[in-house]
């Protein structure tokens, strides 16, 4: 079948079609696909950890949302912060206003827009403290996130904290050892952190991007390029009035089950 991935009526016509059934409803389909917990319009990505090192850093990060590092317990004055950007965000100007929600009507956003430009959210989350800091930027760059990682680390409790550890990805404005270094001279009691290749969703800063997507974003329906940055700082005080940690509950006896089993994947395909 020329198809990537089926629906009930794609189903009904192939088993007619086959002479499997002379008929059926696709209620019936339905109902049997249930009952074998088989969802083919669904599908789920997925990647085998490419960072030979992954473990090792994946476990790092682990237990540092458990307040753990090298073995030994944070201290009171010792900071876990998650940082990372969203990238080309849209300011999308609709070509009819959008309707509120009525009795009986969902909100109605014409599909049409104008462009109104895009900005770079840049966003760093205290992973026990539940505060968060951001700001909008024109585009991304080493230069932006030193601008956000010094706000954060010009105010208290940070500027005199015995160490605030900096999660984040492998992008290219705070990818690898220069960016390591480059963290410490300016700050020395910064500790950038990298997360394994292609392992963004062990970066809690990911869940909150992801609220803002869904309370922020969507629609999207801008007047402006500005309106769109008011309503993205606007909501960083909103949330954090009754913001609390995220309940992180994957750990690092997660990690090692997961990586087994993945071992174990890899030597069946082998064989």
């Amino acid at each position: 079948m020329p198809l990537s991935r089926l629906a009930i009526a794609d189903l009904k016509r192939e088993v007619i079609g086959q002479g499997l059934v002379a008929n059926i409803s696709g209620t019936t389909l339905w109902r049997w696909l249930s009952a074998d917990a088989l969802r083919p319009w669904q599908q789920r990505s997925w990647i085998f950890p490419r960072d030979p090192q992954f473990a090792l850093k994946a476990g790092r990060i682990l237990d540092l949302y458990e307040r753990v590092w090298d073995g030994q317990p944070l201290q009171p004055d010792d900071f876990v912060i998650s940082l990372d950007e969203k990238t080309s965000i849209q300011a999308r100007r609709r070509k009819q206003p959008t309707l509120p929600p009525a009795g009986g009507r969902a909100m109605r956003v014409e599909h049409e827009y104008f462009r109104e430009g895009a900005c770079t959210y840049f966003a760093a989350w205290d992973v026990h403290r539940a505060k968060i800091f951001g700001r909008c930027e024109p585009k991304n760059g080493i230069a932006p996130v030193d601008r956000l990682v010094a706000e954060v680390m010009a105010q208290e409790p940070y500027c005199s904290a015995h160490r605030v550890f900096w999660i984040m990805d492998n992008c290219s404005a705070h990818r690898g050892q220069k960016a390591v270094e480059r963290l410490r001279s300016q700050w020395p009691n910064a500790y950038l952190v990298h997360t394994p290749i292609h392992a963004s969703w062990l970066n809690q800063i990911e869940i909150y991007f992801s609220i803002v997507q869904r309370k922020v974003l969507t629609p999207n329906d801008f007047s402006s390029l500005a309106q769109l940055e008011a309503r993205l700082l606007a909501f960083q005080r909103y949330y954090e009035q009754t913001a609390s940690p995220f309940k992180w509950t994957f750990t690092r006896k997660d990690l090692l089950a997961l990586l087994n089993t993945i071992d174990q994947k890899q030597l069946r395909l082998a064989a």
